[in-house]
């Protein structure tokens, strides 16, 4: 049943009432705004068909539906969870790991310039070790080819390019294009962090991002929605971070599968705006399609402070003429959630998933219970999460407390800005001094490693392991290679706080230290300042692009034909009009992520050459029969590595399928855990439950994925056993309508034959992707018909 949650945000808008009431914006601005008039024109069409109250997230997401009639004309208001919708999204961003193949594909469309606004950012590729300088330097010689490649491409087709050292994806898209009302495609699965800034941002595949660069319509099922409902004001150590790692531990890694999580109440209009930001973007590691917040002044704040205040001041008129950027009195959501900030406590959240939540009052006891390494190894601060001016000053207003106790962290520091912008701002107001002060090592304004591209030269694989981390996520092996390697996830300040003391259960809340002289002191609260007293400081012109590129067409790509980093794609096979009849490769076990599933780390540098890239498929994943990590076996019981099975039975003509578990492709955006799988030969994945993205991407790519309609079904399949759909056929002639349901027959290596029910979620458009044998070559075909 429907959850009503009365919206409490109009009183604290009131102030706004004041504000100009044209929507229109200086014409250096207009990219960077939502189209105002005709999201309102849309969504006026929108309301007159439902005829209810509607949530923030609806108002922005149907908005951006292509036809209103055809998406809910006729359907008893049954959208949420049920109605897959065909949306224009007004902009696209790209991280340079993920844009290669994103571009690559883009390539084959025949298109001179991209149908949206459009942007490449250069942040996952350079690796952490020495300091900014040296680690900058040595990435950009290392990675040359590929940026060269990026470059090319966004001159070629009018792609905004953000170069190495300009800093994180969505660190700048909040600084420059995330705006109340906009509905953004990223190209990485923390894209969501823009709806701090009251925006729809979401994370996809390449293939998704091309069918918006395209201008094709980008299908989504229309999310639930959550809301979480904000009480009272943070104080003290507790951060913004802690909503988002409390409320991780409330719904799992699975539990905002389907969802968009709004949140409202009274307690929105205490929270920055890059508190938000931090708070959307981990909304990720609970599974949830996206997160947004209403629209606020400290939304208003920080638009002006990052010289937007003409969107600042058309998004203030929408809202006042319009309640654009506000939930209806009224509108119901699907789930409510309640969370108190004033009684809410500091949180820990780890190892190995980031839904494991401790909070910090119990954490020195779960250390002891759960035998995890009682000394701290190494603190890193930053990322895309973490690495507001906010985050930076409250975090120094700790180091000063220990500067002037004469106090050392007792464990290595890893600091990292998240954009040039913040860089170039706290070291003009004397924080990075106060850093390197203390002993820490300032990185370069990339991911570095939160996305694991760190040369970590302190500890050796296979050593036991704790680190604290301001990241978002904590796979197994993910940060520094080290499958030992505990990373627990919290604040800024809990870490930094954490690192003078290199005891894993010091709380800082009420424990003490001894400084210089041998006395005890205690922590006093951080405090900072929401944003820079002085103002932002732009730092290096260099790295900001020209606002809107002008494509230059007869720009060369080159992409040589002996590159190890590079290759131009070859579309796959066509579906070839028979039932499937697979080998079963594996039975994967327990969680499998796109980590698992595709590896990153040294394996980023092929993200741009599917053959090179492919050599890590699934080599992470452990094989439910053996309970082996990277262990698969052929018919005549020989053993062979996960991949060169794959392409032993690819090179016989044998397709195949993997079973796995719950929530498989948990994570990062990464399509090449679709596009791998695809090109060595397999078909079909049956799992428990699938991540979001991951489905989305499997079937662009031509894989079918279905999962079981009861889950111990699981149990009769095993390694070698033959899988055969019996009226896939039939689901594919009705276009996908229907129960949903699929029969398979599986046929154990001992002759016993089960039947099956499964189920999928394929629409039309994803038929067609399927039977094209891609999204890629779907729309190849369709421009190509339309070109004669």
């Amino acid at each position: 049943m429907l959850k009503r949650a009365v919206r409490e945000q109009s009183r604290h808008l009131a102030s706004l009432s004041s504000e100009p009431v044209s929507l229109e914006v200086p014409p250096e601005y207009k990219t960077r705004t939502p189209p105002y008039t005709a999201l309102l024109d849309r969504l006026s069409k929108v309301r007159k068909i439902l005829n209810r109250p509607l949530t923030l997230a609806e108002k922005i997401l149907y908005s951006h539906v292509v036809d209103v009639e055809e998406a809910f004309a006729g359907k008893n208001d049954k959208i949420r969870g049920e109605t897959y919708l065909k949306l224009n999204p007004d902009r696209v961003a790209m991280q340079d790991a993920s844009a290669q193949m994103a571009l690559l594909q883009f390539m084959t469309c025949g298109m001179d310039n991209t149908a949206v606004p459009a942007s490449i950012h250069c942040d996952h590729l350079i690796v952490g070790h020495d300091g900014a300088e040296q680690d900058l330097k040595a990435s950009i010689a290392t990675n040359k080819e590929v940026f060269d490649f990026l470059q090319s491409c966004g001159r070629k087709y009018g792609i905004q390019f953000w170069g190495p050292g300009s800093g994180i994806i969505h660190q700048i898209v909040l600084e420059n294009f995330a705006a109340p009302g906009l509905m953004m495609l990223g190209t990485d699965s923390h894209t969501p962090n823009a709806g701090g800034l009251g925006a729809i941002a979401i994370g996809v595949g390449g293939a998704d991002a091309v069918d918006a660069l395209t201008g094709t319509p980008w299908e989504l099922k229309a999310p639930k929605i959550l809301g979480v409902k904000l009480t009272g004001k943070l104080s003290g150590w507790s951060t913004p971070k802690d909503v988002i790692t409390y409320l991780a531990g409330i719904l799992t890694v699975r539990g905002g599968t389907g969802f968009i999580v709004e949140y409202f109440g009274d307690g929105v209009p205490t929270l920055s705006c890059t508190g938000m930001a931090t708070i959307c973007n981990m909304g990720a590691e609970v599974g949830a399609t996206t997160s947004t917040f209403p629209y606020t002044e400290s939304m208003k704040r920080y638009l002006y402070a990052t010289r937007r205040g003409p969107i600042a001041d058309a998004a203030s008129a929408v809202n006042n003429m319009y309640s654009f950027l506000k939930a209806d009195e009224g509108a119901e959501y699907d789930q409510v959630i309640e969370i108190d900030l004033s009684t809410l406590e500091p949180h820990i959240n780890g190892p190995f998933t980031p839904d494991l939540s401790t909070p910090l009052s119990e954490f020195g006891s779960a250390v002891e219970k759960n035998n995890w390494p009682g000394k701290l190894s190494a603190g890193l601060i930053g990322s895309c999460t973490n690495s507001s001016y906010q985050d930076m000053s409250r975090v120094v207003s700790i180091v000063k407390q220990a500067n002037e106790k004469g106090v050392k962290p007792k464990v290595p520091f890893f600091v990292t800005p998240g954009s040039e912008q913040i860089r170039a701002t706290i070291e003009t107001d004397g924080l990075t001094d106060i850093f390197i002060g203390a002993g820490a090592t300032v990185l370069a304004n990339a991911c570095g490693p939160c996305i694991g591209q760190w040369a970590r030269d302190d500890v050796t694989k296979g050593e036991a392991n704790a680190i604290l981390t301001s990241f978002n996520r904590n796979f197994r092996a993910r940060n520094d290679g080290n499958p030992d390697t505990m990373n627990f996830l919290t604040s800024p300040e809990i870490v930094t706080a954490m690192i003078y003391s290199g005891d894993m259960s010091f709380n800082p809340l009420k424990d003490k230290l001894i400084d210089a002289h041998g006395n005890e002191f205690s922590f006093k609260p951080p405090t900072g300042d929401e944003l820079p007293p002085d103002g932002f400081k732009q730092g290096n012109a260099e790295y900001t692009p020209v606002l809107d590129p002008t494509p230059a067409p007869a720009t060369e790509v080159a992409v040589s034909p002996t590159s190890d980093r590079l290759a131009l794609l070859e579309p796959f096979d066509s579906f070839d009009g028979k039932e499937l009849k697979l080998s079963v490769l594996m039975k994967v076990k327990g969680k499998c992520t796109t980590d698992h599933i595709s590896a990153a780390g040294p394996w980023l540098k092929y993200k741009g050459h599917l053959e090179n890239i492919s050599y890590n498929t699934l080599i992470g994943a452990m094989n439910e029969e053996t309970e082996e990590v990277n262990k698969a076996y052929d018919f005549d019981g020989s053993s062979f590595g996960i991949p060169e099975l794959m392409i032993k039975w690819k090179d016989e003509g044998r397709p195949w399928a993997v079973i796995a578990e719950h929530n498989y492709g948990e994570g990062s955006a990464r399509e090449h855990a679709a596009l791998s799988p695809r090109f060595l030969g397999g078909r079909m994945i049956l799992c428990k439950s699938f991540a979001r993205i991951h489905e989305t991407n499997l079937k662009k790519q031509g894989i079918l994925p279905l999962t079981f309609v009861n889950e111990s079904d699981y149990d009769v399949i095993k390694g070698c056993d033959t899988i055969e759909t019996l009226d896939l056929l039939e689901m594919l002639k009705n276009e996908g309508r229907g129960s949903g349901l699929l029969t398979v027959k599986v046929t154990n290596r001992d002759a016993t034959q089960h039947i099956i029910k499964v189920r999928h979620t394929m629409s039309k458009d994803q038929i067609d992707f399927f039977k094209a044998g891609s999204a890629i070559n779907y729309i190849g075909n369709m421009r190509k018909q339309q070109q004669n």
